[in-house]
């Protein structure tokens, strides 16, 4: 690879074991890895998959803005999608055994050692993941460029085409 540009970065490895802003305590952590413990083993016995997290099915008045912008993404014609086999009931449900893998998922480790090529990371000023890009950002060498696309959400960046910076990502790759 030549040069890297992320669009709309997540870092699911921090998302699972802080919650977004940092927001989950070291015990709510231990009580999720107790529960996935558990139930791995339960899996091991031919019991029933839990799943956990993921997108609401439906919206009320008390679903929180994160859910109602990933809800008109994967529960629309807009970015639904179920697998051959699947079941709508549970796409983007991750199953509750595999909360410690995701917990214990650094991708952002030895990020530094990607130098001397060019990292962009693009984000949008309104993303409740901009977060994740700010801290790649942070800990990438040099060369690297954060770029912040003004009105723009987490999911906006993955098909709203007037808000996505093509231009920027032509020029970053024509340079780099």
């Amino acid at each position: 690879m030549k040069a890297i540009a992320t669009v709309s970065m997540y870092d699911m490895g921090a998302a699972n074991r802080n919650a977004l802003n940092h927001s989950l305590t070291l015990e709510q952590r231990k009580k999720i890895q107790s529960e996935a413990a558990e139930q791995r083993y339960v899996e091991f016995t031919d019991g029933e998959t839990k799943y956990t997290g993921g997108t609401v099915h439906k919206l009320d008045e008390n679903t929180d803005p994160i859910q109602r912008e990933f809800y008109d993404f994967y529960r629309t014609p807009r970015g639904e999608y179920t697998p051959k086999g699947g079941s709508p009931e549970l796409t983007t449900h991750p199953t509750l055994s595999s909360n410690v893998k995701f917990m214990n998922f650094y991708p952002f480790n030895d990020i530094e050692t990607i130098s001397p090529r060019p990292m962009l990371f693009i984000t949008g000023d309104k993303a409740h993941s901009r977060e994740f890009s700010e801290d790649a950002y942070k800990r990438a060498a040099k060369p690297k460029e954060l770029y912040i696309i003004p009105n723009a959400g987490h999911v906006d960046l993955y098909d709203r085409v007037e808000l996505i910076p093509f231009d920027k990502l032509t020029s970053f790759f024509t340079e780099h």
